[in-house]
């Protein structure tokens, strides 16, 4: 049996990855910090459900700054395969704190990347990020495209991974590959998404802040269509030995329509605060995935009409709504 070592398992993808592999038979092992950037209760419960579902389920606490801890965690489970998940999220935080990000993305990173390779792990998968392509003007954003000039902290910290990767790869003969992750979004999601706080001050009737006026575009993904990604990212042959790929929707969708399908889901309208654009934010993203395609056959098939209500729901069963 395939052995997979997800990090940040109880994070929001981490926790849908980790079913899903699961579910098709691998044995995984999970580790996570369980850190409070958001409420560790929805970490824990993210844990707990896949344990529910999946009992051979190995989970583990840790901070992944503790090479001692992570060496150990790599000799005692031995990975075949890597999927390393686990980063400190959030463009406007990273203005703000700084030094979590150098510690949780950059740190971490080498500890799990430098572990990875001594334990020979067949192959690297790691979250890289569409905030890497800046203020790009060109659209769609291709993996060809120059990604020197990232808006925030957390940007650079995710280009400093695929670099690092990439070195990696050409020093050692080890396969790493980056996967470029476009606004995920849907069920079990993060407290600091604007899909959470738009569904939770619209159910509450509080004003939510729409940033550049409204005039904002996002290549919308849902988290199923990237699990698919990253489970073909763990099979498929043929890559090269060190890759970046697009996972996005390939749509740039306003952010003016993704609280229109809030509203239809909880039937209430938004008070809507128009304000300027935040520091570090691009205006538009979308996502060139002819790469991933061609490598992957990935093929995203969720809209926001199908997937805001899902995430409204679960979230209503979560909050007691």
């Amino acid at each position: 049996m395939t052995r997979v070592l997800i990090t940040g398992s109880a994070g929001f993808i981490g926790f849908h990855t980790a079913k899903r592999l699961l579910a098709d038979g691998y044995e995984v092992a999970g580790v996570d910090s369980l850190n409070d950037y958001y409420a560790p209760r929805l970490k824990e419960a993210r844990h707990a459900d896949i344990a529910v579902a999946y009992p051979q389920f190995q989970a583990h606490t840790m901070d992944l700054c503790d090479i001692g801890r992570v060496v150990e965690l790599f000799e005692q489970f031995q990975p075949d395969l890597v999927c390393h998940l686990a980063a400190q999220p959030g463009i406007r935080y990273s203005l703000t704190h700084p030094l979590t990000y150098g510690e949780r993305n950059l740190t971490a990173f080498m500890n799990v990347l430098e572990a990875a390779k001594n334990q020979k792990v067949a192959r690297f998968v790691y979250a890289s990020s569409s905030s890497v392509y800046g203020g790009n003007e060109k659209l769609p954003y291709s993996e060809s495209d120059t990604v020197d000039q990232p808006m925030s902290i957390y940007a650079a910290t995710k280009r400093s991974n695929e670099l690092l990767a990439g070195t990696y790869s050409r020093l050692f003969d080890f396969q790493t590959i980056g996967l470029r992750l476009f606004t995920v979004y849907g069920p079990w999601g993060r407290p600091d998404m604007a899909l959470w706080k738009f569904t939770e001050s619209i159910l509450a009737g509080r004003p939510i802040s729409v940033y550049n006026n409204g005039e904002m575009f996002r290549d919308f993904t849902y988290v199923e269509d990237i699990v698919e990604g990253i489970r073909a990212t763990l099979q498929a042959p043929g890559l090269a030995a060190a890759e970046v790929i697009n996972l996005g929707n390939h749509r740039a969708e306003s952010i003016m329509d993704l609280i229109a399908e809030i509203e239809r889901a909880t039937g209430k309208e938004a008070i809507k605060q128009l304000e300027p654009l935040q520091p570090g934010e691009p205006v538009r993203t979308f996502a060139d995935i002819d790469k991933a395609r061609r490598l992957l056959d990935f093929a995203p098939r969720t809209t926001i009409a199908d997937g805001v209500p899902r995430f409204v729901d679960w979230y209503r069963q979560w909050t007691g709504d």
